[in-house]
């Protein structure tokens, strides 16, 4: 009897292994050889399953995105109250800090979607998925009279992302110009211009 095909698991592994060399190394220094080492594998077992590191390394990104997505759509979808949901969303997009894995692995694999269309879809991708999260979100708020927009929602939204990618950069950078908490402050501020409701202090209520 023929054994079970091990593909599906020696690929998981080896995006496994891509992730943590890429976050080890960088996605500058990152060579074929130091994802099989981290594998234990040698490069040609690699390309057995991936033909090129770009391809592995595409995995990695679909799956950093997915991940990061579904994490903020749970979060989103936990509470009822926009002006929670909102800052909510503002928490679960800003990194931890320099060791924010998920972050940090999304904002490395960003240098290949400058020259790549296949990663440069994935950011797209991820971009407009937060885009329509947040979007829900202040027009869930106008609705209810609980926000006051100054321009349109899905404005607004792009205006959160591309705000939370900038600071994002300055966060994990390896002298970071800002805290996490400077960060949201700075969010926090621009929702209330944009939504003319004020987020801070939401926690001790």
């Amino acid at each position: 009897m023929a054994r079970p095909s091990r593909a599906h698991e020696r690929r998981a592994e080896l995006v496994a292994a891509a992730r943590q060399a890429l976050l080890r190394r960088g996605i500058a220094d990152l060579r074929l050889r130091d994802v099989a080492e981290q594998a234990d594998m040698s490069t040609g077992s690699v390309l057995y399953y991936f033909p090129a590191l770009t391809d592995l390394l595409r995995e990695v990104q679909r799956e950093a995105v997915e991940r990061f997505c579904v994490d903020r759509e749970e979060a989103a979808r936990s509470e009822p109250d926009p002006r929670r949901r909102l800052l909510g969303m503002i928490r679960a997009g800003l990194p931890t800090g320099s060791d924010d894995e998920l972050c940090v692995l999304l904002l490395e694999l960003g240098t290949y979607a400058r020259r790549d269309p296949a990663y440069s879809a994935q950011h797209i991708l991820l971009c407009e998925r937060q885009v329509a999260l947040y979007a829900a979100i202040l027009e869930a708020g106008a609705a209810t009279g609980v926000f006051t927009l100054t321009r349109d929602a899905g404005a607004i939204a792009r205006g959160f992302v591309m705000l939370e990618d900038g600071l994002g950069l300055h966060i994990t950078q390896a002298v970071p110009t800002l805290d996490r908490d400077q960060a949201e402050r700075l969010l926090v501020a621009y929702a209330a211009d944009t939504t003319g409701c004020d987020l801070e202090g939401l926690d001790e209520h």
